[in-house]
């Protein structure tokens, strides 16, 4: 068996960087004109919006459409403004001071603290590719009527994908996810014209809070299920770091154009992930709430609805596919997540197949068990388990890089202005406030 071996130590002078066998690996342009240089950056921000439409989102939107119509929207919209703040953050951290999140833990925290992080890090991370793998079988059961467990089994295999587009270069890994998110919004996009929304009150519910979400207990606790859920922790660790596969200048002023393209491709990403969980939304109160449907928060159900509902025989089809492609997107994420976390916060080294399979086991094994045990309702309530993990684990990310890049020793010129600092903070706190509250309501029903 393979030893592990340190990268570093403490004496030597010279960083090892983020994700060295990828970094400053695809090439930009020095073009005058600025489409050209954005171009070189489009690719990390659409990777960490899978993040943001992964089978767990889809749950929460499902019920939030089919039980409120399309009262809820804002709460998407808000959620969507906080992870853009956030991932902002995120890729200036990794840009600026050229460390992504998990070394500027290891730099600046003590060893236990570091230890502990990294512990946090790695079971949110184990929770959220548990996640993916629930959603990926249920998508194999749908579509071909394999059972769970054989799901469950097949998914491990995306691990040799994963390294096959990696070893081929950062590009096609990119190049790959981008399409699976353009093939989800393709296929929700036709969702939403055969369900014939209303368009007036998406556009007013969409832009206006709804008093009655403070109000109503029930819909107040959906709500909070879409804030409280909105930023994946290891998607902080990984946009500090793929941020860095670009080969732009490391100097002042190509340091702060590669932040405002990487905030263009973040931006543009987390608005098409926007879309998809609003169309999730969208479609679930057209179909199932105007048709006094109103319990569907089930996938299994909402598949098994929108076919007859719609009148379109491929319609569950279609939902299954985008489910499909938004379980595979996640692991690719995931997975490197979980490489960007181990060298960053240990410095220590693994062969990415092994990373990738370590990682892999770690989610398939209890879902394995759970589902050969229980079935799909084991699996179920595994999957809301995974999600009480990672709303524990959030704030252990996000205050230690709002506080980063606010520090000035760390961040230089590009430390966050006294406006963004207050806002920054204010989210944080919000975030880590609404997920309290949540697990609080998760341990007492």
């Amino acid at each position: 068996m393979e030893t592990i071996t340190p990268i570093s130590t403490q004496q030597e002078t010279v960083r090892r960087p983020s994700l060295p066998g990828v970094h400053s690996s695809v090439s930009v342009s020095n073009s005058h004109r600025l489409w050209r240089r954005a171009a070189g950056f489009i690719g990390p921000g659409f990777m960490i919006a899978v993040g943001y439409m992964d089978p767990g989102n889809w749950a929460t939107d499902l019920a939030a459409g089919s039980k409120y119509g399309y009262t809820l929207l804002f709460v998407v919209m808000a959620s969507n403004l906080m992870a853009i703040l956030l991932q902002s953050l995120a890729l200036k951290l990794g840009i600026a001071s050229e460390r992504d999140l998990a070394q500027a833990c290891r730099d600046r925290y003590s060893r236990p603290v570091r230890i502990a992080l990294w512990i946090f890090a790695e079971i949110a991370i184990a929770a959220c590719d548990l996640a993916e793998v629930i959603g990926s079988a249920i998508a194999l059961q749908l579509l071909f009527g394999i059972p769970l467990i054989a799901g469950v089994i097949i998914t491990s295999l995306d691990v040799f994908l994963i390294l096959l587009l990696e070893n081929r270069g950062f590009r096609y890994l990119e190049a790959f996810v981008m399409v699976l998110i353009g093939t989800i919004a393709v296929l929700f996009g036709i969702e939403i014209v055969l369900s014939r929304p209303e368009w007036a009150p998406i556009l007013h519910d969409l832009f206006v809070p709804s008093r009655a979400v403070f109000s109503n207990p029930e819909m107040l606790y959906i709500a909070i299920s879409i804030l409280g859920a909105t930023v994946m922790p290891h998607n902080l660790y990984l946009h500090s770091s793929i941020v860095q596969t670009r080969a732009y200048p490391r100097t002042v002023g190509g340091k702060r154009e590669a932040i405002r393209l990487a905030n263009f491709d973040s931006a543009t990403a987390l608005t098409m992930a926007l879309f998809i969980n609003a169309a999730i939304l969208i479609v679930a109160a057209a179909v199932f709430h105007r048709t006094g449907h109103t319990e569907v928060a089930e996938i299994g159900d909402a598949y098994k609805l929108l076919t007859p509902l719609l009148g379109f025989t491929g319609a569950s089809m279609m939902f299954a596919l985008a489910l499909l492609a938004s379980g595979q997107n996640s692991t690719v994420t995931g997975t490197l997540a979980g490489q960007v976390v181990m060298e960053g916060f240990l410095e220590i080294h693994l062969p990415n197949w092994q990373r990738r399979l370590i990682t892999r086991l770690v989610a398939i094994v209890p879902t394995v068990i759970v589902t050969a045990l229980y079935g799909t309702s084991g699996t179920a309530r595994l999957l809301v388990f995974s999600q009480v993990i990672l709303s524990m684990q959030l704030s252990f990310a996000v205050f230690p890089l709002v506080r980063f890049t606010s520090d000035p020793a760390l961040m230089g010129s590009f430390v966050n202005k006294p406006w963004i600092r207050v806002l920054s903070w204010i989210v944080a706190l919000l975030i880590a406030g609404l997920n309290a509250w949540l697990l609080l309501q998760i341990f007492r029903t």
